[in-house]
């Protein structure tokens, strides 16, 4: 059964001084019915830019924006967001400190043409059950938990059932464990809605736990996007490998069929034009061996958990990171060799050449 397409973005730029590098570059990207798009990214890569833009609350220098297949945006014109029908949920919430959690979720109901009591009360009682807040219909912000008020403030996105939500870093302002509980709260609540949304985060656990898709951006274009698994696993550029897996990259010459580096040699499997390249291993995917002759030494061992992060360096100061279970640590200053998974690395151009892609993988 094909997906009905809820928005669709060609070409979407956004500057806001003439003469400076546009905050959203081109950017394309189309999102289907029940999806969750996580866009991730530092700050400044345009992220909640472009959600605004999508929410009307901007308008785009060029390019388009549709919803449902309708015109909402281009560089001529912009429906304002009230007519988008477009839930939003800011990153401090945004609740009327003077409305009960009821009056702030029927808000928007209440201001919508030809809603009916009934109806209002319905969609108030389905939204309140939806978010896990029943009993707190009178309580007012000041007295919930930051948690609940990001709850209340689903809620009220939920509560008009709009073609689309966005929200804009909506765990930032909580501390960890409240954020950790409420990642699997947010999409069993969405995916409960059939609403599609898009998630903006600056933090990858959040976007790899919580979204369908992921697009990582850059400089106001998206990089890359597609399944959380995809992204993690098979970086398409230098920027998304480093910033979504915090990978080890080491210096690497081509030598015939391998690429030579100082911790060993790996086969080269496929055609690659770079001579010369940095290798990407990710941390859990570099296995220590303690060895008395060992190429590299333990710098560092943070506990973590359910595991230890170890920081290492080879003879030539080269610094590494390397993850490891937590029944054998190994203590500072012990030497070690160094292994890796098998498929589990890939080349990419040295820094400052990021696009210039490398995504040959092989065995070491």
């Amino acid at each position: 059964m094909t997906q009905l397409v809820v928005l669709n973005l060609e070409g979407v730029s956004k500057n806001f001084h003439p003469n400076q590098v546009p905050v959203v570059n081109g950017v394309n990207l189309t999102l289907k019915q029940g999806d969750i798009l996580g866009l991730l990214g530092p700050s400044g890569c345009g992220k909640t830019t472009l959600l605004r833009l999508i929410a009307g609350f901007e308008q785009p220098a060029g390019g388009k924006i549709e919803l449902l297949s309708q015109e909402v945006a281009t560089g001529r014109f912009s429906l304002p967001p009230e007519k988008r029908d477009v839930g939003f949920v800011f990153q401090d919430y945004a609740l009327f400190p003077h409305l009960t959690v009821a009056e702030n979720i029927t808000f928007g109901l209440k201001h919508r043409r030809g809603s009916r009591k009934g109806t209002i009360e319905k969609r108030l009682l389905e939204a309140i059950a939806l978010v896990s807040l029943d009993g707190l219909q009178n309580r007012y912000p000041h007295q919930l938990s930051g948690g609940q008020q990001q709850r209340v403030a689903l809620a009220r996105a939920l509560a008009p059932e709009p073609t689309l939500i966005l929200l804009d870093e909506p765990l930032s302002n909580l501390d960890i464990q409240v954020r950790v509980r409420l990642r699997s709260e947010i999409r069993r609540i969405l995916k409960a809605s059939g609403i599609s949304a898009i998630f903006v985060t600056h933090d990858q656990e959040e976007a790899l736990s919580i979204c369908d898709w992921v697009g990582v951006m850059h400089h106001g274009t998206i990089e890359q996007i597609g399944t959380p698994e995809l992204i993690y696993r098979n970086p398409q550029t230098r920027f998304v490998a480093e910033f979504v897996t915090q990978a080890n990259f080491i210096p690497a010459r081509r030598n015939g069929s391998q690429w030579d580096t100082e911790i060993g040699s790996f086969a080269v499997h496929e055609r690659e034009a770079l001579e010369q390249g940095d290798l990407m291993i990710r941390e859990e995917d570099l296995h220590i061996k303690p060895d008395e002759n060992g190429i590299a030494e333990i710098g560092d061992r943070q506990f973590l958990g359910r595991e230890h992060r170890y920081t290492l360096y080879t003879s030539s100061g080269l610094e590494l990171k390397a993850r490891s279970d937590t029944l054998h640590p190994l203590p500072i200053g012990a030497k070690v060799n160094l292994q890796t998974s098998p498929k589990s690395w890939q080349i990419f151009a040295s820094s400052g050449n990021d696009r210039v892609g490398a995504k040959n993988k092989g065995e070491h």
